[in-house]
């Protein structure tokens, strides 16, 4: 399963390249992985519904928490505005989104929720940027 159109990647690579954080070890599968994220938040699912194909969910779930504690997602999407990939636009109708019943409170501390809307910025950014003719 293919998320992510090459051209589409060749966009995201070199951004996830100069933002992700470089450790010991290289991360598995970093284009499926990465498209498992962007599954999830296209589709709104859980992430244990992420597709077998895109590798395991908690891969996916991991990476993206971590990123967005580090403030991976924020960097992505400032490199992306700098190199001047065009955002799409984004409507949201509020009476099509059920909140849970315990989203009353106040938002939790942490990146994870900015991470989610970057992310989404960012997908659109490059879909915009790939469908467009040069």
């Amino acid at each position: 399963m293919q998320v992510l159109q090459d051209a589409e990647w060749s966009v995201w690579e070199p951004l996830i390249a100069a933002c992700r954080p470089h450790g010991k070890t290289q991360p598995l599968d970093l284009r499926q992985t990465f498209e498992a994220i962007v599954w999830r938040h296209r589709n709104g699912a859980k992430w244990r519904a992420i597709p077998a194909e895109l590798g395991p969910w908690w891969r996916a779930a991991q990476m993206f928490i971590r990123w967005a504690e580090l403030g991976v997602w924020e960097g992505i999407f400032e490199l992306a505005q700098e190199r001047k990939i065009e955002l799409g636009m984004v409507f949201l109708d509020g009476s099509s989104i059920r909140a849970h019943a315990k989203a009353a409170g106040a938002a939790k501390k942490g990146g994870v929720r900015q991470a989610a809307i970057s992310m989404r910025r960012l997908d659109e950014a490059v879909a915009a940027s790939v469908r467009r003719p040069a």
